[in-house]
Order: structure tokens, then C-alpha cells, then sequence
């Protein structure tokens, strides 16, 4: 019998246990991405092992520092870890060479992590990475590295790699802590829940809903959508003009959005050189990896809608809602433009049930306003024929 012949025979015994073929799938977290989605290669450091080797990475992989005494600590899990990698390359189904780069990378992380976000001065200040002059210049690239959905490691090789270390009963909370902290400095919560890799805890993080009063159940419908599969909702200038305002809401959550009374509250959002990178990275997270949920996509959608143009942009500014880091405000209109290109959302599945039940709201509001101003239009100024003629008559002068 040939050699390929026998092997499908085994590959096919194999897949015949379903249950075994369920739980692999279920255990995948970090994917590699179609060529056509762009901004998921790393610039400066690789994370596991999709990109790692590559000639451009070789600098800042050389500067690792290997603490063989981890290994113990990860051999225990090292099925479940590989697991994590839905496309994992043959070079790393060895087992030593593929522990060896989860405890240098993972060591790795958890010190970028730990100078970032911590007071030490144990580093030479020439240092290009852990100096001062490092954490100025080096780290902004290094964080957005790590937020690629390709360049992941699971989280449990740091929550095991600070287990060893002496703190075994929290070592998930401190991780979390860490992520959050280093990731969202501004403001984050204390804890998102169990979490696969960094990216997903930044965007726990970037959704959490923190305690409000309780949403009425009732006002979540599902939105129309037309045929590209984006919710029918009016711009932000055309929303202006029918009377709504636009308000800053408490929290920087992307969830944090309603509309109230006569105003669409928001969070606000810095739009900068990064921005791009982290939503493509996350809506293709959420793509993949089932049961992660549809908030950012939801999110970056709903904002497609509102920021049709760069007046859009303009208004939204003007209220602190979007902070333009960027560049001109159409340039943020073409960014959540590109970013949500290839997103189509199926008829029969809805967005997040917060976007939800906005849309409707607005939706409502915006077609009252716009009856009621067409109503007052025509008792006011087209009650007579005359007065039609004058208003047509008018039109024509000034054009």
C-alpha cells in the first residue's frame, strides 16, 4: 500500500470521533487572515508563531531572554495551547521548539507589560526597549503589535508563566489588570471575564458596560437593512438639521450609546494612525472565533452611518465626541468607510441589541421631525395655490 494512501486511511480514523474534532474547534483563538484584510502583519515584534522569523522581526526577537525554568509550568497545558492556533505550521508541531517560543514571548509580554505600566529603573537607559527613551518611542508601535489578531498568545501562557513566578491563586486577575491597563490606559475596568489573548481582553475592555439602569426589552428590535447589509440610518448632519443634538456620554465604552429625550449620546473616540489596524484586527476577531459577539462590528457600522462626509465628522468634533488625530475630517469618513467595505450583515442576524434599539429610536425620532416639518411647511407657506406658485417662482430666481 502507498505511504499517502495509509495516511488519509489514519487521517480519516482520525475525524471519525466528532467529539475529539468539536473540542479542537472550539479550542481555536488565533487565526490567520485572508490576504484582501489588511493591517495584520506586526512592524517591529512577532507573537507566536505565525510571524515569527520574519527578516523584518529578527531585531527585537534577538533581545528576548530565555527562562527555561517555565517550562514545567507549560508543558501541562501545551496540547491545549497549540490547540488555540487554528492553522499552526509543521516546524512547530515540536513540542520543545514550540514551548521554547511561547516561554520566550510570553516572558517577553508580561516584562513590555510590567515597564509599561510600572515605576523601574533597573534597565540601562540606553536600552532601545525598557529605557525611558524606549517606552516613549518603541512602545506605541510594540502595543500596536500586540493587538494583531495573527501575532496572539494565549493567555494562559501568561497566566501560567506568572503562576510559576509565586502567584498562582490570581494569576488570571493580575494578567487581566495588566492587559487593560497597559492597553487602555486611560480608562478600564478591573475585570472582563475569561478571556483567550490580549486582543480579546482589549476588546472586553473596549465594550464593557459598566452599571446603569436597566434597558427596556421592549425596544429591542431589529433594524431595517438594505441590500449591503449596513442599518438605515441618517448622517450625523442630517439628524442635525432635524432638530437632534449630540451629546458626550460618561464612559469611553463603545457601548455606552443611547438616545435619550432629543439627543444621541456617544462615547468619544480619538480616530488616529492606529485606529485602522485595531478595528480590522477586532471585527476579524469577531468574524472568526464564534460566540465572540458582533459589538465592534456593530459599533464601527453604526459610526459608517453617521459619518457619511467630513462635515459629519465636523459636527461630531465640535460636540468632543470624535477626536481627529488623523488627519482631515474625510479622512476619518473614508476610514469607517473602508473598514466596513466587506462587512455584510446577514438579514435573517441583527446588530448588537444596544445599536439595536438606537437605530429604532433614531430612526422613529428623525421620521416624526421630518412629517412634522413637512406639516408645518405646507400649513405655513402652501395652503394656496398662489402660495405654491410664489415658492416655485422663488426657486427659480435664485438658481
Amino acid at each position: 500500500m502507498n505511504s499517502w494512501v495509509f495516511d488519509v486511511e489514519r487521517n480519516l480514523y482520525n475525524m471519525a470521533d466528532i467529539s475529539n474534532e468539536l473540542e479542537q474547534w472550539r479550542n481555536k483563538s488565533i487565526y490567520r487572515l485572508p490576504a484582501h484584510v489588511g493591517a495584520c502583519n506586526p512592524q517591529v515584534v512577532s507573537f507566536g508563531p505565525y510571524h515569527h522569523g520574519e527578516q523584518h522581526l529578527k531585531p527585537m526577537e534577538e533581545s528576548t531572554k530565555p527562562l527555561s525554568h517555565y517550562v514545567e509550568a507549560l508543558s501541562d497545558v501545551l496540547n491545549d495551547l497549540k490547540d488555540a492556533y487554528d492553522q499552526l505550521d509543521p516546524v512547530w508541531h515540536e513540542d520543545d521548539k514550540f514551548l521554547q517560543l511561547m516561554i520566550l514571548d510570553g516572558c517577553f509580554i508580561l516584562e513590555i507589560m510590567f515597564v509599561a505600566t510600572h515605576s523601574m529603573d533597573d534597565y540601562d537607559p540606553n536600552d532601545p526597549i525598557f529605557s525611558n527613551h524606549g517606552n516613549l518611542n518603541a512602545m506605541p508601535i510594540i502595543r500596536q503589535d500586540m493587538l494583531l489578531l495573527e501575532n496572539q498568545v494565549p493567555l494562559l501562557v501568561l497566566e501560567k508563566l506568572l503562576g510559576a513566578a509565586g502567584s498562582h491563586r490570581i494569576a488570571d486577575e493580575l494578567v487581566q489588570r495588566l492587559v487593560l491597563k497597559f492597553c487602555l490606559p486611560a480608562s478600564y475596568p478591573s475585570s472582563v471575564g475569561h478571556s483567550v489573548h490580549i486582543l480579546d481582553v482589549y476588546r472586553k475592555g473596549l465594550i464593557y458596560e459598566y452599571p446603569k439602569r436597566k434597558r427596556n426589552k421592549s425596544m429591542r428590535r431589529r433594524p431595517k437593512i438594505h441590500e449591503g447589509g449596513v442599518a438605515i440610518i441618517p448622517s450625523a448632519t442630517e439628524l442635525n438639521e432635524a432638530g437632534i443634538r449630540f451629546n458626550i456620554s460618561g464612559t469611553r465604552s463603545l457601548k455606552d450609546i443611547s438616545f435619550r429625550g432629543n439627543a444621541l449620546i456617544l462615547p468619544p473616540i480619538v480616530i488616529d494612525g492606529e485606529t485602522k489596524s485595531r478595528f480590522l484586527n477586532l471585527m476579524a476577531f469577531e468574524r472568526f472565533h464564534v460566540g465572540a459577539g458582533n459589538e465592534v462590528t456593530s459599533y464601527a457600522i453604526f459610526m459608517s452611518c453617521l459619518l457619511k462626509s467630513g462635515k459629519d465628522v465636523s459636527l461630531l468634533h465640535s460636540r468632543g465626541i470624535v477626536q481627529n488625530a488623523l488627519g482631515s475630517d474625510h479622512d476619518v469618513a473614508r476610514l469607517f468607510r473602508l473598514i466596513c467595505e466587506d462587512v455584510v450583515l446577514d438579514p435573517a442576524s441583527t446588530l448588537d441589541e444596544v445599536y439595536n434599539m438606537v437605530s429604532q429610536k433614531l430612526r422613529n425620532s428623525f421620521r416624526k421631525r421630518l412629517n412634522a416639518w413637512r406639516s408645518d411647511l405646507f400649513q405655513t407657506y402652501l395652503k394656496s395655490p398662489w402660495a405654491v406658485v410664489s415658492v416655485i417662482a422663488g426657486i427659480v430666481l435664485f438658481t
